[in-house]
C-alpha cells in the first residue's frame, strides 16, 4: 500500500489517499453479496493495514446500490449447509468480525445502501458507523431459519441494548437508516453524495490530529473493556500504560505542538512502538462448544 502501490482483490477496490485507506466491496451485480472469497480479502485488506504505518484509518463501503445484500445464497437450499465440517465449521463472518476486533486502526463503515444479514453484522466490530438516507438494514437470520452469526450476538446489544437487538432479531425485519440512527447503531445519516465526505472528515480527523500509537491503544482498551465487570481494571492497565509511554516521544510533541499551536508530528508508529504491555491479553483459540465433553440431547 505505501506508495500507492496496492495488491489487488478479487471482491474489493482499494485506494489509500492521505493516510485513509478506503476498502470498496466490489460485487456491484450481486449487490456485494458475501462469499468466502470476500472473506479472504477483507482478511488480507486488513492484516495490510495494520502492517502498514502510512494507513491512520480504514474505511469499507460498497460499489453500486448497496453496501452488502447479505451472504450470497446462489447455492440454493444448501448454501448454510456445513455438516462436512460439523463441530470444526467456522462461520466466515466471525471470522471478519475477529479480525476487525483485533485490529489496530480505526474501521469506519459507510453505509451506502442496503446492509442485511452478514452485510448489517460485519459493521458491529467496527468503530463508527455512517449511513446513507438510502441504507436499510435487517438482522434477518430467523427468516431464513438460522441464528445471528459474525458473533453479533455478542456486538449488537453491546451496541444498541438486549432490548433492541431482540426486537430486531426475532422479527428479522427491515428497518431504515433513521431507526438505525435512533437506536444509536449509526452516528449519522446523510445524503447519498455527501456520505463518503462525511466518512472521509472523520477518518481525516484521526489521521491528522492524534498519534497513531495512541489511537491503537485506545481502541484496543475500549474494546476489551466491554466485558469487565469493574472500572478498576481499566485503572490498572491505563495507569500501566501511562507509566510505559508517558515519558515517550509521542506525550512530548503533543505538549509541544499545542503549546506552540502548530499541527502535531507524532513520531511513534504502531508497527514498531507499541509498549511492552501490548498486548496484554491472552489470545482466544477456537473450539468447538462440546469438544472434551459428552454430547447433550
Amino acid at each position: 500500500m505505501t506508495g500507492g502501490a496496492r495488491r489487488e482483490y478479487r471482491t474489493l477496490l482499494t485506494d489509500v489517499t492521505d493516510h485513509v485507506l478506503t476498502v470498496t466491496l466490489h460485487r456491484p451485480d450481486r449487490l456485494n453479496a458475501f462469499t468466502p472469497r470476500m472473506m479472504d480479502d477483507l482478511l488480507a485488506v486488513l492484516d495490510e493495514a495494520d502492517r502498514e504505518d502510512e494507513v491512520r484509518a480504514v474505511i469499507v463501503t460498497g460499489a453500486g446500490r448497496a453496501f452488502c445484500a447479505g451472504a450470497d445464497v446462489s447455492a440454493g437450499g444448501g448454501s448454510f449447509d456445513h455438516r462436512e465440517t460439523g463441530a470444526w465449521h467456522r462461520d466466515v463472518g466471525g471470522r471478519l468480525a475477529l479480525r476487525l476486533y483485533a485490529s489496530t486502526k480505526p474501521v469506519i463503515a459507510a453505509i451506502n445502501g442496503p446492509a442485511v444479514g452478514v452485510g448489517a453484522s460485519m459493521t458491529l466490530p467496527m468503530d463508527i458507523r455512517v449511513a446513507s438516507e438510502t441504507a436499510r438494514f435487517g438482522f434477518v437470520f430467523a427468516r431464513r431459519g438460522i441464528v445471528p452469526e459474525s458473533a453479533s450476538s455478542w456486538f449488537l446489544p453491546r451496541a444498541v441494548g438486549v432490548q433492541r437487538a431482540m426486537e430486531w432479531v426475532a422479527t428479522g425485519r427491515l428497518f431504515g437508516a433513521g431507526e438505525a440512527h435512533a437506536a444509536g447503531l449509526v452516528l449519522s445519516v446523510h445524503e447519498p453524495d455527501e456520505l463518503l465526505p462525511a466518512a472521509r472528515g472523520i477518518a481525516r480527523e484521526i489521521a491528522d490530529n492524534t498519534a497513531p500509537v495512541s489511537v491503537a491503544l485506545a481502541r484496543q482498551m475500549m474494546w476489551r473493556m466491554l466485558g469487565e465487570p469493574h472500572p478498576m481494571t481499566a485503572h490498572r492497565l491505563d495507569s500501566r500504560i501511562m507509566s510505559q509511554i508517558g515519558g515517550g516521544p509521542d506525550p512530548v510533541e503533543g505538549i509541544e505542538s499545542f503549546l506552540a499551536k502548530r499541527p502535531p508530528d507524532f513520531p511513534g508508529r504502531v508497527s514498531s512502538d507499541m509498549p511492552p504491555i501490548y498486548p496484554w491479553w491472552e489470545e482466544e483459540e477456537f473450539r468447538p462448544l462440546d469438544e472434551g465433553r459428552e454430547r447433550r440431547p
